[in-house]
């Protein structure tokens, strides 16, 4: 225990400073994520602070931080939708349970059984969704406009009449805002800043945040046009204290244990946000100066805990999360102190500065959600896909597609099908070659030659002229079908009335009596 101590208390002038910068970042994020998902700000902090507080004790990664994460706002915003923030939460809670079991059965290695390219292609869909769905509160819009029939009348003159309409919907406080907050994120990701050692530990996010607060306060005083309506600011609670806090906590809505839907969505949440952190803990080991390895079972199984207790207190699902846990490696982290302390921030934020957080306009977080949903879907990375070949690019494409038109489950699994497709038609193509040399044939099976390959085989089998001389090599081959010997064993009988020689080569499972009646 002592020895466990001296190892965490050696590092803290590292690791606190690390957990502040940490905390700056997510504080933004994780409001700006429960914003997007439908549901109320207070659940993004709670999600963060228990990510900071029961996700690090449990989990064996020194440097991963948890918290909500983007990639899981379209699942969150349809649940909240279908169930109601109860509802949801209580999904939430039985991802957890789900988690935790899959930890137990050793199901770490889930990761690698899907094709980068699907992955890849169900961030890029989430991008996409997010910066959709973000678009209305950069520019402010009001919600009630979206009621306006007058774009379904009178043609080309309604829809003119709706976007006029539109324009006097959008608050110019909120568009401008959103597109400074951007210039701030962008500027502060370019190589000028990250050289600067002061400006470097200040993140781009706290910036852009900071100035939408002063820029309201502002507007309030000297231009109230510019000004930004409430229903655009962030809403949190009026907290002060540990008691108020406890009192804003609201348990999931157990009535809904009988819905079967509602499991759906836990195990969509579990297995999304499994893979997700699966990814990030595989990026933050990379990332790890001290080149240290998580175990990724007990990180499924810390996930899971993390993930019942924020449902159960009403908070979003958690994920490890690799923009904050870069953002902690960045900042000189060595231990997961650096994450404790980041949710020790956040919990006393929520307690004592609700007021401070209720400034804060939603264009600010919605611009921190553009530039994240813009480089999940980057057209570099659809370029880099497409030049990979089209067995990469299809299901990549697929799964975009079959994401945006259907919901994230059923995209998963169709880009999957269409990913599982191309394994097999190049196992099919790829089971076996023949050579020719005169009359003389090479047959060389390799590695594994399913029944799947049995029509290919007996096509290539039939280009064998008479009065040729045979070697079937299945030296390479570390799995060779029934069907596919049986087609073999009935080339040789057959091949005698061409006065085709054949010898074999490592298939001991061909029928002697075959064999012999070939062999010369």
């Amino acid at each position: 225990m002592r020895k466990h101590l001296d190892y965490y208390t050696r590092y803290l002038n590292n690791d606190i400073p690390a957990g502040v910068v940490v905390f700056l970042v997510a504080l933004p994020l994780c409001l700006g994520i429960a914003v997007a998902s439908g549901a109320p700000p207070f659940s993004g902090v709670i999600a963060g602070i228990v990510g900071g507080l029961v996700v690090s004790v449990v989990s064996g990664s020194q440097l991963s931080v948890s918290g909500p994460a983007a990639g899981l706002t379209v699942i969150v915003a349809a649940a909240v939708e279908k169930f109601g923030v109860g509802g949801a939460v209580l999904a939430v809670a039985l991802s957890g349970l789900f988690q935790i079991g899959m930890g137990y059965a050793r199901a770490g290695v889930i990761g690698a059984y899907f094709p980068s390219a699907v992955i890849k292609g169900m961030l890029a869909a989430i991008g996409l969704i997010l910066i959709v769905k973000q678009l209305p509160h950069a520019i402010g819009y009001d919600v009630e406009a979206d009621s306006d029939p007058s774009f379904l009348e009178n043609g080309a003159n309604g829809t003119f009449s709706f976007v006029w309409s539109s324009l006097n919907s959008i608050s110019p406080g909120s568009t401008i805002v959103a597109l400074v907050s951007l210039a701030i994120l962008l500027l502060w990701d370019t190589d000028r800043i990250r050289g600067n050692r002061i400006l470097a530990l200040v993140p781009g996010p706290l910036v852009a945040v900071v100035f939408g607060i002063l820029f309201n306060l502002a507007a309030q005083a000297v231009a109230p046009f510019f000004a930004i309506s409430p229903q655009h600011l962030v809403t949190l609670p009026q907290i002060f204290g540990p008691l108020q806090f406890a009192g804003q906590i609201h348990l999931p809505d157990f009535r809904l244990l009988t819905d079967y839907h509602l499991y759906v969505t836990a195990a969509t949440l579990a297995l999304v946000g499994s893979l997700e952190t699966l990814l990030s803990l595989e990026a933050v080991d990379k990332l790890d100066p001290l080149k240290r390895t998580a175990p990724t079972n007990q990180e499924l199984k810390a996930q899971g805990v993390g993930n019942f207790v924020s449902g159960m207190m009403g908070g979003l699902p958690i994920t490890a999360v690799i923009v904050r846990s870069s953002a902690s490696i960045n900042a000189g982290a060595h231990t997961k102190v650096a994450c404790i302390v980041h949710g020790v921030l956040l919990l006393l934020s929520v307690m004592f500065l609700a007021s401070v957080l209720n400034m804060i306009p939603l264009a600010c977080l919605a611009a921190v959600l553009l530039l994240t949903g813009f480089k999940l879907a980057k057209p570099k990375l659809v370029a880099e896909q497409f030049e990979k070949g089209f067995e990469q690019f299809a299901p990549f494409a697929v799964t975009i597609a079959a994401i945006l038109l259907t919901d994230l489950l059923k995209g998963m699994a169709i880009g999957m099908a269409v990913g599982l497709f191309f394994v097999l038609r190049t196992n099919y193509h790829s089971a076996f070659t023949l050579t020719r040399d005169g009359n003389h044939y090479l047959l060389r099976l390799q590695k594994d030659v399913s029944f799947l390959n049995k029509a290919p085989l007996r096509n290539i089998l039939e280009e064998i002229e008479g009065d040729s001389f045979v070697v079937i090599d299945g030296t390479r081959a570390t799995f060779i079908d029934r069907d596919i010997m049986e087609t073999l064993e009935d080339f040789m009988k057959a091949a005698s009335d061409n006065n085709i020689r054949v010898i074999l080569k490592d298939l001991p499972r061909v029928e002697k009596t075959a064999a012999l009646a070939v062999v010369a």
